[in-house]
């Protein structure tokens, strides 16, 4: 009797899915917390030892510059070597480095260990990314991996309500703060262990049988990988610029550096630009303000598979500039027009921020995926760390209204990165994705392509 074979892209939902995107969203949710505990960090340690402006942006810099460094490195090291191993070991960095942030004395030792810590976030964005959506099956995969990206917000948010109850705890308040990601760390650390590798990978690798294993443990003996890899594994970044590929790589970067610029620039000193727009309570507008980046995670997690991928970016931007450029052009805004334009930056640019973790995903063959994956986050993170560094200053000496009109020419250029290069890639399996016939007029269709 014939037995019916299940590629692994259609394969039903199971515990195993839930679980490898629970472990990796998990990573996320640290990333977000990291980097969202630095702000109203700053805002209570900066004042004890009158912080500069400059040392306040070179500390929230720090882990930015640190991601650039280790999404470039550690994804062309996770196509060579698998996405196992790193999996597990850039969680062991967060634990250890989370811990010396109690122990730093001056501003510089604590931008060196953010550094540090932000080379693990950047290589969890290219191995998390890559090894879940080799798992998962196509009806699923746009919201799952949005979940990524929905989770980090979640963290970017509880990190700011722990610091904000917090802030009564005296003067080393803001040590509490910071190595309160021990924690989620340990945990999920402990999760991790014992995931298997990446069947794509493995096959990619001329590991045929090891990929079936993988399979026949994971999923049972009906469950095959389906369309496999036809090409040798080539993971050099000079591989992103061939004519196959460069578009895709231009795109990935900019629409992600054009969402990420303002993102953290403006939330990163939340209280200090809400407090220079004339809010009086600051910390308490912040955290309505984070509310909103969890309410449009979520949102943005459920209409994934509902919106075109094209027509989700592109509009997400032209809603964001102008919530952005009214706060520009009016003089001396009210209290309430700051907090609805804010309040509509933080819901859209969160709800289409979950584009980031599925897109580059979906635009890659398995052995370009995690270089190409980390190679836009870094790109993306060159975009943050110069937003969070410049903006402390260009409050200070441009003033708000054009720090606004900076903020919307950013993602003025995001509109037009994504009407030139956006493709259409909803429903389509992971080889369709990332070599089929693009929706975006003059957008490269790749001779060959795998998933």
């Amino acid at each position: 009797m014939a037995v019916n074979r299940i590629p692994l892209d259609d394969v039903p939902m199971c515990r195993f899915h839930l679980r490898v995107t629970a472990v990796t969203t998990g990573g996320m949710f640290i990333d977000g917390y990291i980097l969202g505990m630095i702000g109203i960090a700053l805002a209570v340690w900066g004042p004890q030892v009158g912080m500069s402006a400059l040392w306040e942006g070179l500390i929230g810099a720090s882990a930015l510059a640190g991601i650039f460094l280790g999404a470039l490195v550690f994804g062309v090291i996770t196509d060579r070597v698998g996405r196992q191993t790193m999996y597990t070991a850039d969680l062991m960095v967060f634990v250890v480095c989370s811990a010396l942030q109690f122990f730093v004395a001056a501003p510089w030792q604590l931008a060196v260990v953010r550094l540090l810590m932000g080379v693990a976030i950047g290589a969890d964005y290219a191995i998390g990314s890559a090894l879940l959506a080799e798992f998962l099956p196509r009806r699923q995969r746009g919201p799952l991996l949005a979940s990524l990206n929905a989770v980090w917000t979640v963290g970017y948010v509880v990190a700011f309500v722990v610091g904000y109850l917090m802030r009564g705890l005296g003067d080393d308040s803001w040590r509490w703060m910071l190595v309160s990601s021990v924690v989620p760390a340990v945990i999920v650390l402990s999760l991790r262990l014992g995931t298997p590798e990446s069947p794509r990978w493995l096959a990619a690798h001329g590991r045929e049988e090891e990929a079936q294993q993988v399979l026949r443990d994971t999923f049972g003996p009906d469950v095959v990988l389906g369309e496999a890899p036809t090409r040798p594994p080539k993971t050099p970044i000079a591989e992103l610029f061939h004519p196959r590929w460069r578009r895709r790589t231009a795109f990935a970067s900019l629409f992600w550096f054009c969402q990420v610029l303002p993102y953290f620039a403006l939330f990163t000193f939340a209280p200090d630009v809400l407090k220079a727009l004339g809010l009086s309570d600051e910390f308490t507008g912040g955290l309505t303000l984070n509310l909103f980046l969890l309410a449009g995670g979520v949102v943005g997690v459920a209409v994934m598979n509902r919106l075109p991928r094209r027509g989700f970016v592109i509009w997400s931007f032209v809603v964001l500039a102008l919530s952005l450029g009214v706060l520009g052009v009016v003089p001396a805004p009210s209290t309430a027009l700051v907090i609805a334009c804010f309040a509509v930056f933080a819901f859209v640019v969160s709800g289409a921020g979950n584009l980031e973790t599925v897109y580059p995903s979906e635009l890659f063959p398995t052995e370009l995926r995690a270089t190409g994956i980390g190679f836009a986050a870094a790109m993306s993170r060159v975009g943050a760390a110069v937003g969070t560094f410049l903006l402390p200053m260009s409050i200070d000496h441009l003033g708000t209204q054009a720090t606004m009109l900076i903020g919307t020419g950013v993602v003025l250029a995001g509109v037009v990165a994504s009407v030139a290069w956006a493709p259409e890639t909803r429903h389509l399996n992971l080889a369709e994705s990332c070599g089929g016939e693009p929706a975006a007029p003059g957008f490269p269709v790749p001779a060959t392509g795998d998933a």
